[in-house]
């Protein structure tokens, strides 16, 4: 019986284990790029579709501590799987980061990034996923082909 009890308690603390560490995983540089890819591809072939997806919080385009979100170059959001209030405004190119000291118009440089080079990365301060303390974040533009979108994706320090 205190064998059986033991082994539970093993279990179930393995089990708890393997939660806190699927939580704290990280998304990579090469996932960012990859996901981005994959939104774009599928904004091509059904944009509705894909804007959907792309602002599910439990969707394909979320992973780890990372998401898509997005944009078109006028600087409108189209889809954020965990600020949805921002698709709600007409223009956040006059928005700044989370950085009290220094803030940054990233949506700006995004719109920038993608109508000029068309892919590229950012870095300023935002908040990750469900939290309000703003971390370091770098972000993966990629502004899709033969249309005025752009997707990113990016990784917190």
């Amino acid at each position: 019986m205190r064998r059986t009890a033991t082994l539970i308690v093993a279990l179930l603390f393995l089990s708890l284990t393997g939660v806190v560490f699927a939580a704290g995983e990280r998304a990579t540089v090469s996932e960012c790029i990859e996901m981005t890819k994959n939104a774009a591809a599928m904004l091509q072939q059904n944009p509705e579709a894909a804007l959907a997806e792309i602002a599910k919080r439990d969707g394909k385009f979320v992973w780890k501590d990372s998401y898509v979100f997005a944009m078109d170059l006028k600087g409108k959001m189209l889809a954020h799987p965990f600020m949805p209030g921002l698709t709600k405004m007409d223009s956040l190119l006059g928005t700044p980061d989370k950085n009290p000291k220094t803030p940054k118009m990233l949506f700006a440089e995004f719109v920038l990034l993608a109508g000029s080079e068309g892919e590229g990365w950012v870095d300023y301060m935002w908040p990750k996923p469900d939290s309000a303390e703003p971390s370091i974040k770098e972000t993966y533009i990629y502004r899709v082909p033969g249309t005025s979108l752009l997707v990113g994706a990016g990784i917190y320090r």
